[in-house]
C-alpha cells in the first residue's frame, strides 16, 4: 500500500483498518487487524501455557521474548522467528490448536486486554457502540 505511514508496525495496522472501514463505508463494520498472528496472544497467556506444559523454561522464555519486543503483541522478527515458529522451537509437543486456546482461555480475557492494547481498544469500541444502542 503507497500510503502505508512510516512507524511502528501499531501505527502501520491502524492506518490499515482506517482505510478498510473507509474502502467498506458502513460505521457498523469496525475492523481489527491482528498486529502479526494469533499466537502473539499465547505470549499473554505464558504462565498457563508453562503449567499446561509443565515447562517453568517455557514460560520464562516466552515472558523475556514479549519483554524484549515491547509488548505481547510486538512479538515477531521474521517469518523465521514469528510467535507460532517461536512456540514450536521451545515445545516441540506444543499443540497450536489445542494448547493455545486452553492457555488463552485461562489466561481470561480481562488480562488478556491489559496485555494486548491493539485488541483492548477494538474491544472498548465494540463496547462503546454496545452502549449507545442500549
Amino acid at each position: 500500500m503507497g500510503s502505508r505511514p512510516d512507524g511502528g508496525v501499531r501505527r502501520q495496522v491502524e492506518h490499515v483498518e482506517a482505510a478498510l472501514a473507509t474502502a467498506i463505508g458502513d460505521s457498523r463494520f469496525v475492523p481489527h487487524l491482528m498486529l502479526h498472528e494469533l499466537e502473539t496472544w499465547v505470549f499473554a497467556a505464558a504462565e498457563q501455557l508453562g503449567e499446561l506444559m509443565g515447562s517453568e523454561s517455557l514460560t520464562r522464555q516466552l515472558q523475556a521474548d514479549a519483554l524484549a519486543a515491547g509488548g505481547v503483541e510486538l512479538v515477531n522478527d521474521s517469518p523465521a522467528t514469528a510467535p507460532s515458529k517461536r512456540l514450536t522451537k521451545y515445545c516441540d509437543r506444543h499443540s497450536k490448536t489445542t494448547d493455545g486456546p486452553l492457555a488463552i482461555s485461562e489466561l481470561g480475557i480481562a488480562e488478556l486486554r491489559a496485555q494486548c492494547p491493539h485488541l483492548d481498544g477494538w474491544l472498548a469500541e465494540l463496547d462503546r457502540r454496545a452502549r449507545q444502542l442500549g
